[in-house]
């Protein structure tokens, strides 16, 4: 009986978890309900705050000998959003509303630089590699990104300039599409040698 509680509280606990992770979906629309974090206000301040919590994430476990025959690494790389992680602070359903488009894109955003990322590390992964050879090609895109997503708040204004910020969004758009083969289910296509 002991056995089951636990057996219980344990699928409990992982499906909380999963709950509160979202993973990259293009069809899938963050609203306000996924803001989760405590400090997630609307109404009654005076200031506009958004703490997203999306991310790219790389991840993998295998022998000596499965790295050396593994070229394509898509399903190992990882965008996704943690509910309980994300803030939003708005003083009115307006702001909140931007705020909440600004986060969107960049989700968005972040699927576009694990595309690019995928896309490198099947460029670039030799028969010989080591297995850190994802670090600067991790670190270059990383601090492409973060050039990228300072760039739009600053010309957006946290998303509050809707017509740039659209403008911005349908350009990650066209290169996500641009990079269909490097979905996280998706299988590159073969390059000719």
């Amino acid at each position: 009986m002991k056995e089951a509680v636990i057996v219980v509280l344990l699928l409990m606990a992982i499906n909380a978890k999963g709950q509160n992770i979202i993973t990259w979906n293009e069809n899938y629309k963050l609203q306000l309900s996924d803001f989760q974090a405590g400090t997630t206000q609307v109404g009654n301040v005076n200031i506009y705050s958004l703490h997203t919590a999306s991310r790219m994430e790389f991840s993998f476990h295998m022998s000596n000998y499965e790295f050396m025959f593994t070229k394509n690494f898509n399903s190992k790389v990882s965008c996704t959003f943690t509910r309980n992680a994300a803030s939003l602070i708005a003083p009115d359903e307006e702001i909140a509303a931007s705020l909440i488009n600004f986060a969107q894109f960049e989700f968005d955003l972040s699927e576009l630089y694990a595309r690019k990322f995928r896309k490198q590390l099947y460029e670039n992964k030799g028969a010989f590699s080591q297995v850190t050879f994802f670090e600067p090609i991790y670190n270059n895109l990383q601090q492409e990104f973060v050039t990228r997503h300072a760039q739009a708040a600053k010309e957006t204004d946290v998303g509050r300039n809707q017509t740039k910020l659209t403008q911005l969004h349908n350009e990650v758009w066209e290169e996500i599409n641009a990079l269909s083969f490097y979905c996280k289910t998706c299988k590159p296509p073969k390059r000719n040698k």
